[in-house]
Protein backbone atom coordinates (compact mmCIF):
# COMPACT_ATOMS: atom_id res chain seq x y z
CA UNK A 1 0.00 0.00 0.00
CA UNK A 2 2.98 2.66 1.08
CA UNK A 3 4.49 1.94 -2.14
CA UNK A 4 1.25 2.08 -4.16
CA UNK A 5 0.37 5.89 -2.13
CA UNK A 6 4.07 7.05 -3.41
CA UNK A 7 3.69 5.68 -6.96
CA UNK A 8 0.66 7.74 -7.26
CA UNK A 9 2.02 10.90 -5.31
CA UNK A 10 5.05 10.64 -8.23
CA UNK A 11 2.23 10.76 -10.90
CA UNK A 12 0.41 13.57 -9.84
CA UNK A 13 4.09 15.31 -9.19
CA UNK A 14 5.20 14.39 -12.99
CA UNK A 15 2.15 15.38 -14.38
CA UNK A 16 1.95 18.63 -12.55
CA UNK A 17 5.42 19.09 -13.25
CA UNK A 18 4.27 18.63 -16.98
CA UNK A 19 1.57 20.73 -16.61
CA UNK A 20 3.56 23.73 -15.36
CA UNK A 21 6.11 23.20 -18.41
CA UNK A 22 3.62 23.04 -20.89
CA UNK A 23 1.51 26.31 -18.98
CA UNK A 24 4.83 28.19 -19.62
CA UNK A 25 5.31 27.53 -23.43
CA UNK A 26 1.28 28.27 -23.76
CA UNK A 27 1.29 31.21 -21.91
CA UNK A 28 4.33 32.61 -24.05
CA UNK A 29 2.12 31.78 -27.37
CA UNK A 30 -1.09 33.74 -25.81
CA UNK A 31 0.81 36.16 -24.50
CA UNK A 32 0.10 38.42 -27.98
CA UNK A 33 -3.62 37.85 -27.25
CA UNK A 34 -2.78 38.93 -23.54
CA UNK A 35 -1.80 42.24 -24.13
CA UNK A 36 -4.91 43.10 -26.78
CA UNK A 37 -7.33 41.89 -23.74
CA UNK A 38 -5.56 44.28 -21.07
CA UNK A 39 -6.01 47.14 -23.78
CA UNK A 40 -9.24 46.84 -24.75
CA UNK A 41 -10.80 45.90 -21.31
CA UNK A 42 -8.76 48.68 -20.07
CA UNK A 43 -10.58 50.76 -22.90
CA UNK A 44 -14.04 49.22 -22.09
CA UNK A 45 -14.10 51.09 -18.81
CA UNK A 46 -13.47 53.99 -20.22
CA UNK A 47 -16.49 56.73 -19.72
CA UNK A 48 -17.47 55.09 -16.28
CA UNK A 49 -17.90 57.31 -13.16
CA UNK A 50 -14.38 57.01 -10.97
CA UNK A 51 -16.35 55.53 -8.07
CA UNK A 52 -17.87 52.89 -10.47
CA UNK A 53 -14.53 51.86 -12.31
CA UNK A 54 -13.75 48.86 -9.84
CA UNK A 55 -17.06 47.70 -9.40
CA UNK A 56 -17.09 47.32 -13.13
CA UNK A 57 -13.86 45.74 -13.59
CA UNK A 58 -15.10 43.48 -10.71
CA UNK A 59 -18.19 42.44 -12.84
CA UNK A 60 -16.40 41.68 -15.97
CA UNK A 61 -14.01 39.63 -14.35
CA UNK A 62 -16.92 37.68 -12.86
CA UNK A 63 -18.27 37.57 -16.73
CA UNK A 64 -15.37 36.32 -17.49
CA UNK A 65 -15.31 33.51 -15.49
CA UNK A 66 -18.71 32.15 -16.52
CA UNK A 67 -16.38 33.17 -20.26
CA UNK A 68 -13.65 30.21 -19.08
CA UNK A 69 -15.89 28.01 -17.27
CA UNK A 70 -18.24 27.51 -20.92
CA UNK A 71 -14.72 27.57 -23.04
CA UNK A 72 -12.54 24.84 -21.05
CA UNK A 73 -15.17 22.09 -21.53
CA UNK A 74 -16.18 23.23 -25.01
CA UNK A 75 -12.43 23.11 -26.08
CA UNK A 76 -11.76 19.39 -24.28
CA UNK A 77 -15.22 18.27 -25.89
CA UNK A 78 -13.49 19.04 -29.27
CA UNK A 79 -10.00 17.60 -28.63
CA UNK A 80 -12.06 14.33 -27.23
CA UNK A 81 -14.09 13.94 -30.30
CA UNK A 82 -10.62 14.53 -32.47
CA UNK A 83 -8.86 12.19 -30.98
CA UNK A 84 -12.47 9.45 -31.50
CA UNK A 85 -12.74 10.17 -35.00
CA UNK A 86 -9.14 9.16 -35.10
CA UNK A 87 -9.58 5.88 -33.70
CA UNK A 88 -12.68 4.80 -36.00
CA UNK A 89 -10.77 6.10 -39.20
CA UNK A 90 -11.93 8.93 -40.19
CA UNK A 91 -8.97 11.63 -38.94
CA UNK A 92 -11.15 14.93 -39.13
CA UNK A 93 -8.96 17.87 -38.04
CA UNK A 94 -10.46 19.65 -35.52
CA UNK A 95 -8.44 21.61 -33.48
CA UNK A 96 -5.93 23.00 -36.39
CA UNK A 97 -9.29 24.64 -38.62
CA UNK A 98 -9.97 26.50 -35.17
CA UNK A 99 -6.53 27.79 -34.37
CA UNK A 100 -6.45 28.91 -38.50
CA UNK A 101 -10.22 30.78 -37.78
CA UNK A 102 -8.22 31.95 -34.64
CA UNK A 103 -5.60 32.78 -35.88
CA UNK A 104 -7.36 35.05 -39.07
CA UNK A 105 -9.60 36.25 -36.64
CA UNK A 106 -6.53 38.19 -34.98
CA UNK A 107 -5.28 39.32 -38.13
CA UNK A 108 -8.16 40.87 -39.14
CA UNK A 109 -9.28 42.35 -36.02
CA UNK A 110 -5.36 43.93 -36.05
CA UNK A 111 -6.32 45.10 -40.05
CA UNK A 112 -9.54 46.45 -38.86
CA UNK A 113 -7.86 48.51 -36.12
CA UNK A 114 -5.18 49.80 -38.28
CA UNK A 115 -8.08 51.18 -41.17
CA UNK A 116 -10.29 52.01 -38.81
CA UNK A 117 -7.70 54.67 -37.16
CA UNK A 118 -6.93 55.62 -39.97
CA UNK A 119 -10.46 55.91 -41.87
CA UNK A 120 -12.56 56.83 -39.03
CA UNK A 121 -10.77 59.11 -36.92
CA UNK A 122 -13.99 61.59 -36.82
CA UNK A 123 -16.12 58.99 -36.29
CA UNK A 124 -13.97 57.82 -33.00
CA UNK A 125 -13.76 61.76 -31.58
CA UNK A 126 -17.51 61.89 -32.05
CA UNK A 127 -17.99 58.49 -29.99
CA UNK A 128 -15.60 60.26 -27.39
CA UNK A 129 -17.75 63.08 -27.38
CA UNK A 130 -20.91 61.11 -27.14
CA UNK A 131 -19.45 59.20 -23.73
CA UNK A 132 -18.55 62.48 -22.20
CA UNK A 133 -21.50 63.97 -22.58
CA UNK A 134 -23.21 60.51 -21.50
CA UNK A 135 -20.85 60.60 -17.93
CA UNK A 136 -21.81 65.03 -17.36
CA UNK A 137 -25.62 64.59 -18.56
CA UNK A 138 -27.69 64.08 -15.41
CA UNK A 139 -30.57 62.61 -17.12
CA UNK A 140 -28.95 60.00 -18.88
CA UNK A 141 -29.51 56.62 -16.61
CA UNK A 142 -26.28 55.91 -16.05
CA UNK A 143 -26.84 52.19 -14.47
CA UNK A 144 -28.22 51.18 -18.27
CA UNK A 145 -25.37 52.63 -19.50
CA UNK A 146 -23.00 50.63 -17.42
CA UNK A 147 -24.42 47.43 -17.25
CA UNK A 148 -24.41 48.19 -21.79
CA UNK A 149 -20.22 48.49 -21.07
CA UNK A 150 -20.22 45.45 -19.12
CA UNK A 151 -22.26 43.63 -21.34
CA UNK A 152 -19.95 44.35 -24.03
CA UNK A 153 -16.61 43.97 -22.54
CA UNK A 154 -18.18 40.20 -21.48
CA UNK A 155 -18.61 39.55 -25.33
CA UNK A 156 -15.30 41.01 -26.16
CA UNK A 157 -13.55 38.93 -23.33
CA UNK A 158 -15.32 35.72 -24.79
CA UNK A 159 -13.97 36.24 -28.24
CA UNK A 160 -10.50 36.79 -26.46
CA UNK A 161 -10.77 33.96 -23.97
CA UNK A 162 -11.75 31.99 -27.14
CA UNK A 163 -8.82 32.54 -29.02
CA UNK A 164 -6.42 32.19 -25.96
CA UNK A 165 -8.01 28.74 -24.99
CA UNK A 166 -7.78 27.61 -28.71
CA UNK A 167 -4.42 28.55 -28.97
CA UNK A 168 -3.46 26.86 -25.49
CA UNK A 169 -5.72 23.78 -27.08
CA UNK A 170 -3.06 23.63 -29.82
CA UNK A 171 0.04 23.48 -27.45
CA UNK A 172 -0.91 20.76 -25.90
CA UNK A 173 -3.23 18.84 -28.29
CA UNK A 174 -1.15 15.46 -28.01
CA UNK A 175 -1.04 15.22 -24.33
CA UNK A 176 -3.74 13.01 -22.00
CA UNK A 177 -6.93 14.39 -20.74
CA UNK A 178 -5.67 15.46 -17.10
CA UNK A 179 -2.72 17.46 -18.47
CA UNK A 180 -5.05 19.13 -21.44
CA UNK A 181 -7.62 19.85 -18.31
CA UNK A 182 -4.79 21.00 -15.87
CA UNK A 183 -2.84 23.32 -18.59
CA UNK A 184 -6.41 24.84 -19.78
CA UNK A 185 -7.90 25.18 -16.27
CA UNK A 186 -3.60 27.51 -15.50
CA UNK A 187 -4.46 29.29 -18.22
CA UNK A 188 -7.33 30.13 -18.06
CA UNK A 189 -7.01 31.22 -14.22
CA UNK A 190 -3.80 32.98 -14.46
CA UNK A 191 -4.84 34.61 -17.64
CA UNK A 192 -8.31 36.03 -15.91
CA UNK A 193 -6.53 37.32 -12.94
CA UNK A 194 -3.94 38.69 -14.55
CA UNK A 195 -5.38 40.56 -16.99
CA UNK A 196 -8.26 42.53 -14.66
CA UNK A 197 -6.01 42.90 -11.57
CA UNK A 198 -3.90 44.64 -14.29
CA UNK A 199 -6.64 46.50 -15.92
CA UNK A 200 -8.34 47.57 -11.82
CA UNK A 201 -5.08 49.10 -11.11
CA UNK A 202 -4.51 50.93 -14.84
CA UNK A 203 -7.88 52.62 -14.70
CA UNK A 204 -6.90 53.44 -11.20
CA UNK A 205 -3.83 55.23 -11.39
CA UNK A 206 -4.91 58.54 -12.51
CA UNK A 207 -6.89 58.68 -9.26
CA UNK A 208 -3.19 57.93 -7.48
CA UNK A 209 -1.87 60.50 -9.61
CA UNK A 210 -4.37 63.07 -8.53
CA UNK A 211 -4.22 62.13 -4.74
CA UNK A 212 -0.21 62.36 -5.37
CA UNK A 213 -0.58 66.17 -6.78
CA UNK A 214 -2.88 67.49 -4.13
CA UNK A 215 -2.04 70.68 -3.24
CA UNK A 216 -1.08 69.52 0.58
CA UNK A 217 1.16 67.05 -0.63
CA UNK A 218 5.04 67.66 -0.59
CA UNK A 219 6.99 68.44 -3.48
CA UNK A 220 8.31 64.77 -4.06
CA UNK A 221 4.53 63.43 -3.83
CA UNK A 222 3.45 66.03 -6.23
CA UNK A 223 5.68 65.61 -9.05
CA UNK A 224 5.39 61.88 -8.40
CA UNK A 225 1.74 62.47 -9.06
CA UNK A 226 2.17 64.63 -12.30
CA UNK A 227 4.59 61.91 -13.12
CA UNK A 228 1.61 59.48 -13.04
CA UNK A 229 -1.22 62.12 -14.70
CA UNK A 230 1.27 62.05 -17.30
CA UNK A 231 2.41 58.93 -17.67
CA UNK A 232 -1.49 56.81 -17.35
CA UNK A 233 -2.74 58.08 -20.81
CA UNK A 234 0.86 57.13 -22.26
CA UNK A 235 0.69 53.69 -21.10
CA UNK A 236 -2.68 53.13 -22.76
CA UNK A 237 -1.52 54.02 -26.30
CA UNK A 238 1.58 51.69 -25.76
CA UNK A 239 -0.64 48.69 -24.94
CA UNK A 240 -2.82 49.56 -27.75
CA UNK A 241 0.28 49.53 -30.15
CA UNK A 242 1.41 46.53 -28.14
CA UNK A 243 -2.09 44.76 -28.72
CA UNK A 244 -2.20 45.45 -32.41
CA UNK A 245 1.45 44.59 -33.49
CA UNK A 246 1.01 40.91 -31.26
CA UNK A 247 -1.90 40.28 -33.31
CA UNK A 248 -0.28 40.02 -36.28
CA UNK A 249 2.76 38.41 -35.12
CA UNK A 250 0.67 35.77 -33.47
CA UNK A 251 -2.35 35.46 -36.07
CA UNK A 252 0.48 35.63 -38.39
CA UNK A 253 2.90 32.55 -36.95
CA UNK A 254 -0.39 30.51 -36.43
CA UNK A 255 -1.72 30.52 -40.08
CA UNK A 256 2.06 30.33 -41.38
CA UNK A 257 2.70 27.60 -39.22
CA UNK A 258 -0.90 25.98 -40.80
CA UNK A 259 0.56 26.35 -43.87
CA UNK A 260 3.53 23.88 -44.60
CA UNK A 261 4.63 25.50 -47.57
CA UNK A 262 4.94 28.77 -45.95
CA UNK A 263 5.94 27.83 -42.47
CA UNK A 264 9.04 25.68 -44.36
CA UNK A 265 9.93 28.75 -46.47
CA UNK A 266 9.73 31.30 -42.95
CA UNK A 267 12.05 28.48 -41.13
CA UNK A 268 14.57 28.49 -44.26
CA UNK A 269 14.60 32.32 -44.08
CA UNK A 270 14.55 32.75 -40.48
CA UNK A 271 18.90 31.62 -40.44
CA UNK A 272 21.73 32.73 -38.27
CA UNK A 273 22.05 35.14 -35.33
CA UNK A 274 18.91 36.88 -35.98
CA UNK A 275 16.93 34.56 -37.22
CA UNK A 276 14.49 34.78 -34.27
CA UNK A 277 13.92 38.32 -35.59
CA UNK A 278 13.40 37.06 -39.21
CA UNK A 279 10.99 35.20 -38.23
CA UNK A 280 8.73 37.36 -36.15
CA UNK A 281 8.99 40.48 -38.94
CA UNK A 282 7.64 37.52 -41.86
CA UNK A 283 5.23 36.38 -39.47
CA UNK A 284 4.10 39.65 -38.82
CA UNK A 285 4.26 40.24 -42.71
CA UNK A 286 2.13 36.90 -43.15
CA UNK A 287 -0.43 38.90 -40.48
CA UNK A 288 -0.46 42.16 -42.06
CA UNK A 289 -1.22 41.00 -45.74
CA UNK A 290 -3.83 38.31 -44.86
CA UNK A 291 -5.91 40.60 -42.20
CA UNK A 292 -5.40 43.64 -45.32
CA UNK A 293 -6.86 41.30 -47.39
CA UNK A 294 -9.94 39.79 -44.63
CA UNK A 295 -10.89 43.65 -44.46
CA UNK A 296 -10.98 44.02 -48.03
CA UNK A 297 -13.12 40.82 -48.73
CA UNK A 298 -15.75 41.73 -45.41
CA UNK A 299 -15.92 45.08 -46.16
CA UNK A 300 -17.11 44.40 -50.01
CA UNK A 301 -19.10 41.93 -49.22
CA UNK A 302 -20.72 44.53 -46.84
CA UNK A 303 -20.42 47.00 -49.67
CA UNK A 304 -22.89 44.37 -51.59
CA UNK A 305 -24.98 43.53 -48.92
CA UNK A 306 -25.88 47.07 -48.36
CA UNK A 307 -26.44 47.53 -52.30
CA UNK A 308 -28.80 44.18 -52.24
CA UNK A 309 -30.91 45.45 -49.35
CA UNK A 310 -31.12 49.49 -51.17
CA UNK A 311 -34.86 49.99 -52.19
CA UNK A 312 -35.50 50.65 -55.27
CA UNK A 313 -36.30 53.88 -56.28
Amino acid sequence: MPSSFFALFDDIASLLDDIASMTKVASGKTAGVLGDDLALNAEQVSGIRAERELPVVWAVFKGSLINKAILVPAALAIAALEAWLKTQGTPVPLILPLLMLGGGYLCFEGAEKLAHKFLHRQADAQHHAALVQAVDNPAVDLLAFEQDKIKGAIRTDFVLSAEIIVITLGTVATQTLPAQLGVLVAIALLMTVGVYGLVAGIVKLDDVGLHLARPSAGNLSAALGRGILAFAPKLMRFLSVAGTVAMFLVGGGILAHGIAPLHHAIAALSTGSLGWLWGALLNGGVGVLAGALLVAILSALSRLRGKSHTPPA
